[in-house]
């Protein structure tokens, strides 16, 4: 009887993959692997990192904003350099310690807020109260006022505050011509050329359009200040994500760098700035309806 031997290694059409085919099989499956593996850390350290820079960002904002006191003061009493050095100004403008203005900055709250923090501009905003030295440095600021708030009333409410805006008697701030003519502040007189684009060397000018001459070059120190802070500051005009408290809190911290870094030296955007009317504020680049939440 004649005996078949039967190989012991497996055919090749039945028997299992060769060890080269099983190798990719295997390498692709660990690359898979590896690859999901590094997306679930990603997602898991990026939710980290956003709830951790959130937490460093509101201390921060905080430890600015303890500074208010000690960076944001009352404007001196005496009179400043600026106005005892100049026959312009001196001794007309010698009780003067600065001036006031609002200005707007975009802020984005719930829809049904939204009619009253949108005034003039077609997005909505907070009209913010500042008052300025002659030397551009924020002397008070009052942030959270609607837009469509009269820059009159703003100025009344803060008045009215234990901790608002305080004008020793015998001293005033120079206003536009927002602000009626009362006790304490000195705006310009109506009707009558103000801007100093409107003036020309060639002019005659009566005794109300001189004041008024004297009044605005003397009050862009508020003007330049706005655009120097927004400027700097690019935040403020950008379209904003935080809750509403923060954005408040973030004008003011604004407010108190700028003037802790104009305590450090002379500061370049100032020179940047060309005043040619009241309004300093330009498109804010931000889409009617952006900032309803």
């Amino acid at each position: 009887m004649r005996v078949w031997a039967v190989s012991a290694r497996p055919s090749v059409r039945f028997g299992k993959p060769s060890s080269r085919t099983g190798s990719i099989a295997a390498g692709r499956k660990g690359e898979q692997n590896f690859v999901g593996k590094k997306k679930r850390w990603r997602k898991r350290h990026s939710e980290r990192s956003t709830k951790t820079i959130s937490q460093y960002f509101q201390q921060v904002l905080f430890a600015i904003g303890e500074l208010k006191g000690e960076m944001i003061k009352p404007a001196s009493m005496n009179t400043t350099l600026k106005i005892k050095n100049s026959c312009r100004w001196f001794p007309y403008f010698r009780d003067c310690i600065g001036a006031i203005d609002g200005t707007h900055v975009t802020i984005k709250v719930p829809r049904s807020m939204s009619a009253a923090f949108r005034g003039r501009k077609y997005y909505t905003s907070q009209n913010v109260l500042a008052a300025v030295d002659f030397d551009m440095r924020f002397t008070y600021v009052l942030a959270r006022w609607e837009a469509s708030a009269h820059d009159a009333s703003i100025l009344a409410d803060s008045l009215s505050r234990p901790d608002g805006l305080q004008i020793p008697n015998g001293k005033f701030y120079l206003g536009d011509v927002g602000y009626a003519c009362r006790p304490r502040i000195l705006p310009p007189f109506r009707k009558t050329r103000y801007h100093l684009n409107e003036f020309s060397a060639s002019n005659d000018l009566n005794t109300t359009e001189l004041f008024n001459l004297r009044h605005s070059s003397l009050r862009v120190a508020m003007e330049r200040a706005f655009a120097a802070l927004k400027n700097r500051f690019k935040v403020l005009d950008q379209k904003p994500f935080h809750t509403f408290d923060t954005q408040v809190k973030l004008v003011i911290s604004c407010c108190i760098l700028h003037n802790c870094i104009l305590g450090w030296g002379e500061e370049e955007f100032f020179e940047e700035v060309v005043i040619t009317s009241d309004e300093v504020e330009t498109g804010h680049g931000v889409d009617a309806g952006d900032n309803d939440a």
